[in-house]
C-alpha cells in the first residue's frame, strides 16, 4: 500500500510503502475490497460437499392391480355402462394383471367376445352363474396384444404412402375355436330365461331412477 504524502511545494513528496501486516491492520476494509470471491447462491453448494449421483432404474415398474369390489366375483353377471357394448349384458370371468376384468357374453349369446373391461365402467348384478368346467386360465393381457405386421414397418415410398389402406384384420380363427371350446360349459348350463335375460339391453325409462334400483 502506498501513502502518497504531499509535502508543501511544487514537488511531490517521496513515496513509502508499508509492509503488508501492517498495511492489513491500517486499512483491512481497502484490502477486502475485490478479493470477496464469488457471491453466494442457495441453489448452489459450497465446500466439501458429495455430490449425489442419481441411478438408473433397471427394469420395468410394476403395475399395483386395483382392488376388485366385493359385489365382482367370478360368475356375477355385469351390465356394461361404456364402449361398444354398452348397455349389453356380460359375465364376469376373472381379474387380470392389469387390473381390467375379463368377462364374456358369452359370444354364443349375445355377440358379446372375450374382453377386457374397467370395473369402473360396469354395474354388478345379483345374478350369478355357475362357471364349473370353464377354464380361462390360459388367457391373460398379451392375449389382447395386436399382432404387428412386419411389411408395414417398412419405410414408405411416394407409390405406398399415398396407397388405400389395408383392411383392419379381425381375430385369428385359432382365437374364435378358442373360445367356443372355452365357452361351451358356459352356455351349456343356462336354461331359456337366462339367454333372454343376457340378451336384452339394460335402458332407463320414465320415472327410473338407478340409485333406486336394486340390480
Amino acid at each position: 500500500v502506498a501513502i502518497l504524502a504531499q509535502a508543501s511545494g511544487s514537488s511531490p513528496a517521496p513515496v513509502r510503502t508499508l509492509p503488508p501486516k501492517l498495511a492489513a491492520e491500517a486499512f483491512p476494509k481497502l484490502l477486502s475490497m475485490g478479493h470477496a470471491g464469488q457471491h453466494r447462491c442457495t441453489h448452489r453448494s459450497y465446500g466439501r460437499t458429495k455430490k449425489h449421483t442419481l441411478k438408473a432404474k433397471t427394469g420395468a415398474k410394476k403395475i399395483k392391480t386395483s382392488k376388485l369390489r366385493k359385489s365382482i366375483t367370478p360368475g356375477t353377471v355385469l351390465i356394461l355402462l361404456a364402449g361398444r357394448f354398452r348397455g349389453k349384458r356380460c359375465v364376469f370371468l376373472k381379474q387380470l394383471e392389469s387390473g381390467l376384468l375379463l368377462v364374456t357374453g358369452p359370444y354364443a349369446v349375445n355377440g358379446i367376445p372375450l374382453r377386457r373391461v374397467h370395473q369402473r365402467y360396469c354395474i354388478a348384478t345379483s345374478l350369478k352363474l355357475d362357471l364349473k368346467g370353464a377354464d380361462y386360465s390360459s388367457i391373460d393381457d398379451t392375449y389382447f396384444k395386436r399382432e404387428e405386421d412386419k411389411k408395414a414397418k417398412k419405410k414408405k415410398t411416394e407409390s405406398t404412402f399415398f396407397a388405400e389402406q389395408t383392411e383392419k384384420t379381425g381375430m385369428s380363427e385359432e382365437k374364435k375355436e378358442g373360445q367356443k371350446k372355452m365357452e361351451e360349459p358356459i352356455v351349456n348350463g343356462l336354461d331359456e330365461t337366462t339367454k333372454l335375460y343376457l340378451k336384452a339391453l339394460f335402458s332407463l325409462s320414465e320415472k327410473m331412477y338407478p340409485h333406486e334400483l336394486k340390480f
